[in-house]
């Protein structure tokens, strides 16, 4: 039962598309499990650059089903947006299947989301605005509205006025917004029906199926771990579990069945939004990487915030994961320094911490402790083995790995599809 997890280590953005797709040729399911189009993954085929945001990474490569999960919320806009441009690039998407439990984001989650943003003031989140909260939220309250749901009009009906009865109390009495009609979102959310519908299965039972037939399944995280609604740095964080659980829970594939946990870091760090990150970089050094880098969000078009490299956020990725290996991306990005420093432990109130506080204050208030690791001149990108990269930055590796407390075990040397380093096969 080959069932790997692939997931961000640090805050979200740090090439799991490119890891992804890596593997798609080795795979014979891709399964997002969690979040929704508030996600962003870009992708690089040859020539051709694409960006992702709800589908999954696996959908570019022919021989992979590519999965929506039930842990995933779906804006079908989006959805068929994504998929219309894939087509018109000559990609097909036939394959894709979705989930029919999965949840709806209906237009009057993104209006909840972007009025009570703008409501919070300097106290917002830096959600995307996209709906995904109130959409979860309507899920735990459940009022939520199901991709099945979209098949039988009286219930859809039902539990949109249901949705709405305490939502329109707040649009209008505490934003001052208009009320919104339950017979329009009805409307609207049934003219996806029929399109939807070839694309809607049981995957809990196609997925589990797979498993028992050897197939090898890979399950993609939407965001980082320090991202998770549970783990993260709460309440900068999205509103699912993009750690290792989050795969069981979103896929209704059992633990006993994942056999291997990967987890995504950039060599440096970044991060998009609000909340603490003791290694931003507000000098040159934080342009160059935003600037060479190409820091810029997938999703939400915003400048990336960028600092060196994070052991202690690494080694807690490690633990509340359960990774076997590390993907480790951006690699290229780092030629040029003469040196590199790597924050290995933290200072909080005069005393030096080397794992990730659990009071959010002191996290808040952590200032890094940094070691400098030589750096390298040399042009990485054409490396294909790791004995080909510069020996200060085979050093570098082998340095963030025995922090880490997992193998690094592929290595990126640049955006390109084959400009990666396998050091261990994943499979």
């Amino acid at each position: 039962m080959p069932a790997l997890v692939l997931l961000g280590a640090q805050w979200g953005d740090e090439g799991k598309g490119k890891a992804t797709d890596l593997l798609g040729g080795s795979v014979d399911y891709v399964v997002r499990y969690q979040g929704g189009n508030n996600a962003g993954h870009t992708v690089v085929v040859g020539d051709q650059k694409y960006a992702l945001h709800l589908l999954p990474s696996g959908i570019l490569t022919p021989e992979c089903t590519p999965v929506i999960g039930n842990g995933v919320v779906v804006d079908p806009s989006v959805l068929f947006s994504e998929l219309n441009g894939l087509n018109e690039r000559g990609v097909d998407t036939s394959k894709l299947l979705i989930s029919g439990n999965a949840h709806i984001i209906t237009p009057y989650n993104v209006t909840v989301d972007k009025v009570t943003e703008r409501f919070l003031g300097k106290r917002k989140i830096g959600t995307t605005g996209r709906g995904i909260g109130p959409t979860y939220a309507d899920k735990i309250n459940r009022v939520g509205i199901r991709v099945q749901d979209l098949y039988d009009e009286s219930i859809l009906t039902q539990k949109v006025e249901a949705a709405l009865d305490g939502k329109n109390q707040l649009l209008t009495k505490v934003f001052n917004r208009r009320a919104i009609e339950a017979e329009q979102i009805v409307a609207e959310l049934l003219t996806y029906a029929d399109r939807l519908k070839p694309y809607v299965a049981d995957t809990v039972l196609v997925l589990n199926k797979a498993l028992d037939d050897n197939k090898v399944v890979l399950f993609e995280g939407g965001q980082g771990t320090l991202l998770d609604i549970d783990h993260g740095t709460y309440p900068f964080v999205t509103s699912s579990n993009p750690t290792a659980g989050g795969a069981c829970t979103g896929s209704g594939v059992g633990p006993t069945k994942i056999s291997r946990v990967i987890g995504i870091l950039k060599a440096y760090t970044t991060r998009v939004g609000a909340g603490p990150f003791p290694t931003e970089l507000f000098d040159a050094d934080g342009d160059a990487l935003r600037r060479i880098g190409g820091e810029r969000g997938v999703t939400t078009g915003r400048d990336r915030r960028c600092g060196w490299f994070d052991a202690v956020i690494a080694r807690y990725a490690t633990r509340v994961n359960g990774l076997t290996d590390f993907f480790l991306t951006k690699l290229d990005v780092l030629t040029g320094w003469e040196e590199i420093p790597v924050c290995v432990a933290y200072e909080i109130d005069g005393k030096r911490v080397e794992e990730l506080p659990y009071s959010q204050s002191d996290f808040h208030h952590a200032k890094p402790i940094y070691e400098t690791l030589p750096g390298w001149s040399e042009d990485i990108t054409k490396a294909k083995s790791f004995s080909d990269l510069p020996k200060n930055a085979q050093a570098y590796v082998k340095a963030l790995e025995e922090m880490s407390g997992a193998p690094i075990s592929a290595i990126g040397v640049g955006p390109g599809r084959t400009e990666t380093i396998e050091v261990n096969s994943f499979i």
